[in-house]
């Protein structure tokens, strides 16, 4: 007995398949090879075709099976992740009028900062957890005041992990979890926002059916399944967008439980059980994989776009023939602090966490004398784990307590320089886990079905492959992020 997990991204499309019984990945696999293609007609815009991600997750689950040798009657669900805040809008006929725009798009961040200001900043903030800004609700509203006649056109509009559900079952659902990250939820009246449909001239028909994240979706039709190599009637199960799942594949589902990732950008997704926000919007909040109206349970997300970015471009200008395992062995030479060099790492684009200020990226008190490679690889690992503690201390300033930090294993926190010092400043253990996103979705995917009685049962069992602790004596770490912060200061009150 098997589950089928995909996580539809940007770049890729990753498929699994996890044993039901003893919850092990039983294959992993990324398709196509080469990175999907990003359209961008315009500077700032960013659009995929879904269909694309379609066909991707039937050659993906093809393959799957060809390679496991699994038989596609042995499937019992399928759960889905995916790209967070883009979106599909089909007709009648269920066709995409149009390409995704797509989470990186950046086309309707006025239109959103209008509506932020319209509505009211107070009224957004309690009601919505965030400012529109550049989520979901404002592209369609682009698309309703520059394509007026494809919008015409629209008969639903939905999520890209919604899209390919609608393609397994023909059923078109959505979640709250998916509707809060479009902006779209009011978490005062438990309903889709009327101040966001009237602001925007939105009519309520053209929302999905709303169902729980992890209720039966549908089942898969005959057509799906002969595109598919499956067999139809397997239930779909779940779906819920990147972070959440990331959150839940890692095991974070309640207070107190905190998620993180270290790739090209940096995010911190912590668990709480009431709706907050962040007065100088820094932080969104979504409905997490586990909210219901009566045991409400939101992530607060915390994206910082300047993170592993940074690391590659210092590796490509001054370490390109070193691997980062190397680097990071050269950094440990060093003393904590970087004998006073700093780098902030904020070379990415505006950061919301500085209150969408572009501040880019800077190297600070670079001695000729004294600092080498291995200074300047030391100082790269520390800047971005500070650039996470300012984070975590916006989290903590909102009420979020951190008993454990939970991370994969295929990012930044592989580097013990990197992790040491946020657990030491952060004041967390955190622990590295062997899971990706595909993974947590199957997983999740047997709760509707009756596998597992609870979300939390389905991922309670994850394989820990190291575990950091705080440094004892924490003086120089501290003096250090203090002298990193007063920098920062500087250069954001400017």
């Amino acid at each position: 007995m098997y589950l089928l997990g995909y996580d539809i991204g940007s770049s890729s499309i990753k498929a699994a398949i996890i044993n039901a019984a003893s919850k092990e990945p039983v294959m992993v696999i990324r398709y196509p090879e080469k990175e999907m293609e990003i359209k961008a007609v315009q500077v700032g815009w960013a659009e995929q075709s879904p269909d694309l991600w379609w066909q991707y997750v039937c050659e993906a689950t093809k393959k799957l099976l060809v390679d496991t040798g699994i038989s596609a009657k042995d499937i019992k669900a399928i759960g889905i992740a995916y790209q967070m805040h883009g979106l599909v809008m089909v007709d009648k006929n269920l066709t995409p009028i149009r390409d995704a725009i797509i989470w990186c798009d950046s086309r309707a961040v006025d239109i959103g900062n209008s509506a932020f200001n319209t509505i009211g900043h107070t009224s957004c903030l309690t009601h919505l957890l965030n400012s529109p800004g550049n989520f979901t609700a404002s592209k369609l509203k682009w698309v309703k005041d520059h394509e007026p006649q494809l919008f015409k056109k629209i008969y639903k509009v939905m999520l890209p992990g919604d899209f390919i559900a609608m393609k397994m079952t023909d059923e078109i659902t959505t979640t709250i979890s998916g509707l809060s990250e479009g902006v779209f939820w009011d978490f005062q009246n438990n309903e889709i926002s009327k101040s966001i449909l009237d602001y925007y001239g939105f009519s309520p028909d053209i929302f999905p059916t709303i169902k729980n994240t992890s209720d039966l979706q549908g089942t898969l039709t005959n057509t799906a399944s002969d595109e598919l190599g499956l067999v139809s009637g397997i239930p779909v199960t779940y779906r819920a967008g990147d972070q959440p799942n990331n959150a839940l594949s890692l095991n974070v589902l309640q207070p107190g439980e905190i998620a993180a990732t270290g790739g090209t950008s940096g995010v911190v997704y912590g668990v709480v059980d009431k709706p907050v926000f962040d007065l100088k919007s820094r932080v969104n909040g979504f409905a997490h994989v586990n909210y219901t109206s009566d045991n409400q349970r939101i992530g607060v997300l915390l994206c910082i776009n300047g993170a592993g970015i940074l690391n590659s471009w210092i590796k490509q200008l001054a370490g390109s023939q070193m691997t980062y395992a190397e680097m990071a062995k050269m950094a440990e030479k060093i003393p904590v602090g970087s004998q006073g060099l700093m780098i902030l790492p904020f070379g990415n684009g505006a950061e919301r966490v500085l209150e969408n200020k572009n501040i880019h990226a800077h190297i600070a008190n670079l001695n000729f004398n004294i600092h080498h490679k291995a200074h300047l690889f030391r100082a790269t690992l520390e800047g971005i784990a500070f650039s996470f503690i300012y984070g975590i201390h916006i989290l903590k300033e909102m009420g979020l307590t951190i008993g454990v930090m939970r991370v994969g294993n295929d990012n930044l926190f592989q580097s013990t320089i990197f992790s040491e010092t946020i657990a030491t400043l952060a004041d967390c253990k955190i622990e590295v886990i062997e899971t990706t996103g595909a993974v947590g979705a199957a997983k999740a995917s047997g709760v509707a079905v009756g596998i597992y009685k609870t979300i939390r049962e389905a991922v309670d069992q994850v394989k820990i492959v190291r575990t950091y602790d705080p440094i004892p004596n924490a003086t120089a770490y501290k003096k250090a992020y203090e002298k990193w912060e007063k920098q920062l200061s500087l250069l954001a009150d400017n």
